[in-house]
């Protein structure tokens, strides 16, 4: 085999195995609040900027997702299609270090105490994401963050309060990704490529997800879980579409 793809298998499964040997009662902390948030009524709040953003994704909506989970994406600070021009990347990476920024944003939605807050950050540093979660401390949420916490540590300070998004929230899962994040050394080439924290980002999201399934349903009140129509016929999924769209609109309806 090549050696790249060993590099990057090598990395990514060591990603995997470290996450399984050192994070799983804190995902387990975060999946019993999350479920008794939802059980409650309440909603869990998910936010990342950049390419955090595919963490939000993954949440909710798409197969295999349910309600409970309120997304929120800011597209000034995640849609790197464009690379320059018009909403390209100088603005996104200049717009997500504002400070003030994320008040106007939390100034849009309702927020519970009984609510809770899933913050993604792989540098944990980033100014709208840090005042995101003193915001929802603020309104009394418990925060949890995804960090690889390593980069954390090895990055410096940009926020005016001098924290980071780990020093801040109230339990901090680390997705233990390499530093610098990219992960495969090429020959003659200065620096490596091949970045890793999605790879550690989405496997929290799913065993997340996955826990607050088994737990909800353990409550009495299995959620309604978006499922492909390739496996039970486009009738069957075009019914729990609609359902979970309208649970949706009922447990956001306070934000409308």
């Amino acid at each position: 085999m090549n050696d790249v793809y060993t590099q990057y298998l090598k990395a990514t499964t060591k990603i995997i195995n470290d996450i399984a040997e050192t994070q799983m009662d804190k995902i387990e902390a975060a999946s019993k609040r999350f479920a008794d948030a939802i059980a409650d009524g309440g909603l869990v709040h998910v936010y990342g900027s950049g390419h955090s953003r595919m963490a939000v994704e993954e949440v909710f909506p798409r197969y295999g997702s349910y309600p409970g989970f309120h997304p929120i994406v800011e597209l000034s600070m995640t849609y790197h299609n464009q690379v320059v021009g018009a909403n390209g990347q100088r603005q996104a990476m200049f717009i997500e270090n504002v400070e003030g920024l994320a008040e106007q944003i939390l100034r849009n939605f309702v927020f519970y105490p009984k609510d809770v807050f899933l913050l993604f950050s792989t540098s944990g540093v980033g100014n709208v994401v840090i005042e995101m979660a003193m915001g929802a401390k603020q309104r009394g949420m418990f925060v949890v963050a995804v960090v690889a916490v390593e980069n954390s540590l090895k990055t410096p300070v940009k926020h005016s309060s001098g924290k980071k998004l780990i020093d801040i929230a109230d339990l901090v899962i680390d997705t233990c990704v390499p530093l610098g994040d990219a992960a495969v050394r090429v020959p003659d080439l200065i620096y490596p490529v091949s970045p890793t924290s999605t790879i550690g980002n989405t496997l929290v999201v799913n065993l997340i997800k996955a826990r607050v399934a088994e737990l909800l349903t353990e409550a009495g009140q299995p959620p309604l879980v978006l499922t492909s129509p390739h496996f039970i016929g486009i009738d069957a999924s075009r019914a729990i579409f609609e359902a979970t769209y309208n649970d949706y609109r009922r447990r956001t309806l306070r934000n409308q």
